[in-house]
């Protein structure tokens, strides 16, 4: 983040009140430690709208190790921002962390912390002893005995579970927290016999997090159109928390770079939609523009990634499968009642008594490395919810923002604001189709009236019918479009750098002669087709059609090296595709 800011003068700090417009009542200062941990704080944020009484602030302790990314959101937030020396000599009337990194202890006002994921669930080095963050060098040096943990364990006690052992509660012995906030009495159970000196400050508050979901749920199928997910089409999510032995993590036998290609490869395109939800550690602790190289190849093959702070919710919300770890994401799926694969169980990382541990010894595993079309379609068919699931996430779903709302007044001594306490709605994605830029092998055959179309960005095992070559001309390696029989560009029709649709179909046709069929997708339903021996065709879909309009292309150059033709009133061809019957209509153009 670069060096400390100097200290802010407005709202708070040296004269202030010669500036500030409005005297406020109450300061609430929120805790960053990393955007991980601000996107539970962003959760909260409406629980203190149109209370003139309430100066919200916000600081970063500098603690954590992933830094990135928390300064553009700070300037998405737009709250005052106190550098960290600062906020530690303002007085406020509430802190609010959803991390236990840097100094809360010697924070000047009541403090309550909440867990940034399902719970508490893993194990962490004690703070300060050389452990994985959070707590690696998460405390100033000289703090003396502020130091949470300090002299609270024998030398060589057992690994703790982060935020929730003496390691991270206890300040000189004594809990520094005036508020622990749990989200289901079985952490309280695990507190009360770990770390009975601080069961005074827990408070059970629900999860704010899941609520939001669960208030989002009737919105799944927007999620899904947002997401390009068509119908008939399944959406499996890709999900991986930080850790070396997660699904993005190369300490358990780096599964990922060999199993992306082949998902690609044998879920074909048009049955199923790829989605990765990457944990904020991942993408900020390596870069997002990294992160993006790495999985260039998978991008082009079709796969969506997710923004990893505001619409992962929608993702899972939207998800028929999540292929996962053991981090929160995957146990927030399963709560959903969504089936749930486990790539990666990251042995030795979990509390054994956390439900999510619980639910990680059970869950059922993927194969690497057998087929994995059958793992997938048996992983959703076989699939039956367990509320118990999302009976350990919260004990009073739909009740967090009551009952937060109630303990972070109580902790200020103000009377709660008028009318209930509610949530943001969690805001519908930017529309993002599905986009493969990669070649597409395409099988297609004859079934009656219907013309089956089976896409991959690989040769699938065991497809049948006869095939051709689809490439986008945005592809990667100019010279597939020399062997392709198809190709493909999307865009608006009124595209002055292309000509429209008529001119580029037959520049195309002009510049790779081995091309049959040249196709401009020009909307979610249609696109404009030209073919070398039967002229140009304008495709629409028909009533209940819902495909990839390049699908419909690819069925249209089926048909007619099948020997069909187009009439000049035009005719209705049917595709399946994903389980699905989708009838078109094929039009001569002009």
């Amino acid at each position: 983040m670069g060096p400390e800011p100097p200290a802010i003068r407005v709202p708070v700090g040296e004269g202030s009140d010669r500036w500030t417009s409005r005297t406020v009542r109450r300061r609430v200062l929120l805790v960053v430690h990393n955007v991980t941990s601000a996107g539970r704080l962003l959760d909260l944020l409406p629980l203190f709208h149109d209370d003139f009484r309430v100066q919200l602030l916000v600081s970063s302790t500098g603690s954590s190790a992933f830094q990135d990314g928390t300064r553009a959101l700070f300037h998405d937030l737009q709250i005052p921002e106190l550098p960290w020396k600062q906020a530690l000599s303002t007085p406020v009337d509430l802190a609010i962390s959803a991390s236990f990194g840097g100094e809360l202890p010697m924070i000047q006002g009541k403090l309550t912390v909440l867990s940034h994921g399902v719970g508490y669930t893993k194990k962490l080095g004690k703070p300060g002893a050389g452990s994985r963050e959070p707590g690696a060098g998460s405390r100033e040096p000289g703090a003396g005995s502020r130091e949470p943990g300090a002299g609270s364990r024998e030398p060589g006690a057992g690994t703790p579970t982060f935020g929730l052992s003496p390691d991270w509660l206890l300040s000189g012995g004594k809990p520094f927290a005036d508020g622990l906030v749990l989200s289901h009495p079985e952490q309280r159970e695990r507190l009360g016999r770990v770390c009975p000196e601080a069961l005074p400050s827990a408070v059970l508050a629900g999860d704010p997090c899941f609520d939001r979901m669960l208030a989002a749920r009737p919105y799944r199928d927007r999620f899904r159109r947002a997401l390009g997910v068509r119908r008939g089409q399944r959406l499996v999510v890709l999900n991986s928390t930080w850790n070396p032995e997660g699904l993005f993590g190369s300490g358990g036998g780096d599964l990922l770079p060999g199993l992306l290609p082949r998902l690609a490869a044998e879920l074909p395109a048009d049955d199923y939609r790829l989605a990765a939800v990457l944990h904020p550690n991942i993408w900020y602790g390596h870069g997002p523009g990294q992160v993006r190289a790495w999985l260039d190849r998978a991008r082009r093959d079709g796969l969506a990634l997710i923004d990893p702070v505001h619409a992962w919710r929608q993702a899972l919300l939207a998800a028929d499968l999540v292929l996962g770890d053991f981090g929160a994401v995957s146990y927030y799926a399963a709560a959903l009642g969504t089936p749930v694969l486990l790539a990666a169980d990251g042995a030795g990382v979990l509390d054994d008594e956390a439900p999510l541990a619980r639910f990680v010894r059970h869950a059922p595993r993927l194969d690497p490395h057998g087929p994995l079309l059958p793992q997938v379609e048996r992983g959703i068919a076989a699939h039956r919810p367990d509320p118990a699931h999302a009976g350990f996430v919260t004990s009073d779903p739909g009740r967090s923002a009551a009952l937060l709302r109630r303990h972070f007044y109580a902790l200020m001594d103000l009377p709660e604001p008028p009318g209930p306490a509610s949530l943001e709605p969690l805001p519908l994605p930017p529309y993002a189709p599905g986009r493969t830029t990669a070649p597409l092998f395409v099988r297609t055959r004859a079934e009656g009236a219907e013309l089956v179309v089976e896409r991959s960005a690989g040769h699938p095992p065991g497809a049948a019918g006869d095939a051709h070559l689809a490439v986008h001309e945005e592809t990667r390696h100019p010279g597939d479009l020399d062997t392709a029989d198809v190709i493909t560009r999307d865009g608006p029709a009124d595209d002055p750098r292309l000509g429209g649709p008529g001119a580029w179909t037959a520049e195309v046709l002009r510049l790779h002669p081995h091309c049959a069929t040249a196709v401009y997708v020009t909307d979610p339903d249609g696109c404009f087709v030209r073919s070398r021996t039967h002229g140009a065709f304008r495709l629409a879909a028909g009533p209940g059609a819902d495909a990839d309009p390049a699908a419909y292309a690819s069925a249209l150059h089926a048909w007619l090296a099948y020997g069909g033709t187009v009439p000049a009133r035009g005719t209705v061809l049917r595709m399946r595709t994903a389980g699905t019957t989708h009838p078109f209509r094929a039009v001569p153009a002009d």
